[in-house]
């Protein structure tokens, strides 16, 4: 579950946008479903290096509360095509990520900061800072994209693949317990075997 503020690595490229204007948002809040068609599924990919996004679509619940601030609820899902790390095949994984976020007006934003951080300090539970809300709108698939892409597993494999790592087999000669043997057997080495002789009688 995503209950902290999703941060927004790609700031110049939003492929999936979805804005909702905060002062349309009636009382009884809003509900939008949204899916990013072909064109914004490619250019996810190419952000986030996958070999392809095969869908994705995305729930939200917009609720107007108290001081100008709107929370947000939802999930998003989607299917991605990658590579197994471990046989190079090309695998598809499913995402199913939930998104829980406070947005404010900016100006509330450096006050909840610093009480979020104070109340770090002492240990004490506090929420996280709300996000901000830009030029009074909030974009729904920003949200989605941030959330799809922290979800990708960046060491995809598949199900029953096994890393098996190479075990060399070399020549038994050269095996350092081998050259050991050869030495104890040699006639000069200490303790090895030497040729028998006839013993001197008296």
């Amino acid at each position: 579950m995503t209950d902290r503020p999703i941060p927004s690595r790609y700031p110049s490229r939003d492929p999936w946008r979805a804005l909702v204007v905060v002062a349309q948002v009636p009382e009884t809040g809003l509900h939008r479903d949204i899916v990013a068609d072909p064109r914004q599924r490619q250019a996810m990919a190419e952000i986030a290096g996958l070999r392809e996004v095969v869908s994705a679509q995305a729930s939200f619940d917009v609720t107007p509360k108290s001081g100008g601030r709107f929370h947000v609820a939802g999930s998003v899902r989607a299917r991605v095509g990658q590579t197994c790390v471990v046989t190079i095949e090309e695998i598809e994984n499913d995402i199913d990520e939930e998104i829980d976020l406070i947005f404010a007006p900016p100006e509330q934003i450096p006050q909840m900061a610093a009480l979020a951080e104070e109340a770090e300090r002492s240990e004490a539970e506090m929420p996280d800072p709300p996000e901000p809300i830009e030029n009074g709108m909030i974009d729904l698939g920003r949200l989605a994209t941030d959330a799809l892409f922290l979800a990708i597993d960046p060491y995809p494999r598949k199900a029953d693949a096994v890393f098996e790592p190479m075990i060399e087999t070399g020549d038994p000669e050269d095996h350092p317990f081998a050259v050991l043997k050869a030495l104890q057997a040699a006639p000069e080495a200490p303790g090895g075997n030497k040729p028998k002789g006839k013993s001197k009688g008296k």
